[in-house]
């Protein structure tokens, strides 16, 4: 019995123009950094720009792309910039443009203090959000019972001194980048639902 499999055409043309956003699937991390960037204050990157007369990334593109490839072991600039071409991720951040290694480590460089802030910024999110480990960037939709005693829950105070480790492990990630080694962090689980 002869069998059959499906057909391939690559040159096939699409009935309609494709949307970036339809190969992503909906609760992947690239949508939660891009949610939650584009909810933080970049006043004082975008007024870095002032005055000039060339066209430029946005701020917000390059910060959730810089935090996404921490975030998944892509923090080498030229990888980050290969991985705006070849990852749906990345291709989703930056919204289908793709920066060159160059202006991604110029970022980097430039706004180095700023982005340790935000990126403290993003992790706390993540963390108020349930999302996040100090170490671990995670997303999971299971839904477990639970208490919520008295004795889980956190103080103000100590919310804030558990922002210092996060202060320190981002100081720590960016200075491995600027180094040339890549971040390890645990990526989410991809059997979610």
């Amino acid at each position: 019995m002869a069998v059959e499999f499906i057909p391939i055409d690559r040159d096939a043309p699409l009935l309609l123009p494709p949307c970036i956003q339809d190969y992503l699937p909906e609760r992947h991390l690239a949508r939660f950094v891009v949610e939650i960037v584009d909810q933080l204050d970049l006043r004082a990157l975008v007024e870095a720009y002032r005055g000039t007369g060339s066209q430029f990334y946005p701020p917000a593109m390059l910060v959730a792309l810089l935090f996404d490839g921490g975030a998944t072991g892509l923090s080498r600039r030229r990888k980050l910039a290969q991985a705006t071409d070849d990852s749906i991720a990345c291709r989703f951040i930056c919204a289908n443009p793709h920066p060159d290694h160059r202006t991604i480590a110029d970022f980097r460089q430039r706004f180095l203090t700023e982005l340790a802030e935000l990126f403290v910024a993003i992790l706390r999110w993540a963390q108020a959000m349930g999302l996040l480990k100090l170490g671990t960037v995670s997303l999971d939709g299971t839904k477990i019972k639970a208490n919520a005693s008295q004795h889980k829950a956190l103080s103000w105070a100590y919310a804030n001194r558990l922002e210092e480790p996060l202060q320190g492990e981002v100081a720590a990630l960016l200075q491995r980048a600027e180094a040339g080694f890549t971040c390890t962090v645990d990526r989410p689980n991809p059997n979610y639902s």
